[in-house]
């Protein structure tokens, strides 16, 4: 890892985190005011879920990029979800978020920095819309090279034909 990771610093980071991705689902869905958009989440409204969670998403790999000079590209994936899932009064709908990190090899350390963010982040989502944290905010799979070339995992994910990851970083 090439530079440290501050509890609190991610903490802090989270919450601007959070903050840009209302704004980019407002721009988006073409709302009026941070208000419209946090209604919208707290409502479980699909879009505005999906494009705040994109937006997070996109955010933290590149922080994952820039902290971890072992990140090599993360991607955003989704998965076929159960009515249970995606009713859950709304507080979660589509949680946790889905990241595929390829890097050059698995470590101790970037595990550690990917679940300070799921922690941060589910404090943080907590807080903006009011409501109890959710176990995670964030799922974050490492793979390495071996796994991609022997399409094993998660791996396979980034040959996949049917349902591709979209790339939202790389080095």
């Amino acid at each position: 890892m090439n530079k440290a990771l501050d509890t609190r610093n991610v903490t802090d980071t989270s919450r601007g985190i959070l903050d840009k991705a209302v704004e980019y689902c407002a721009q988006k869905m073409m709302l009026e005011g941070t208000q419209s958009v946090l209604d919208c989440l707290k409502a479980g409204d699909g879009r505005a879920c999906g494009y705040c969670h994109y937006s997070v998403a996109k955010q933290v790999a590149e922080c994952l990029g820039t902290l971890d000079e072992n990140v090599k590209a993360a991607y955003i994936y989704d998965y076929d979800a159960t009515p249970q899932d995606q009713c859950n009064g709304g507080r979660d709908r589509g949680l946790p978020i889905h990241l595929l990190v390829w890097a050059d090899r698995k470590t101790a350390a970037l595990k550690v920095m990917a679940e300070t963010w799921d922690h941060a982040l589910a404090q943080g989502y907590a807080e903006l819309i009011g409501g109890l944290p959710s176990a995670h905010v964030l799922d974050v799979q490492v793979v390495d090279d071996a796994d991609v070339q022997a399409r094993r995992g998660y791996g396979a994910l980034l040959s996949s034909l049917h349902y591709p990851p979209v790339q939202l970083w790389s080095r």
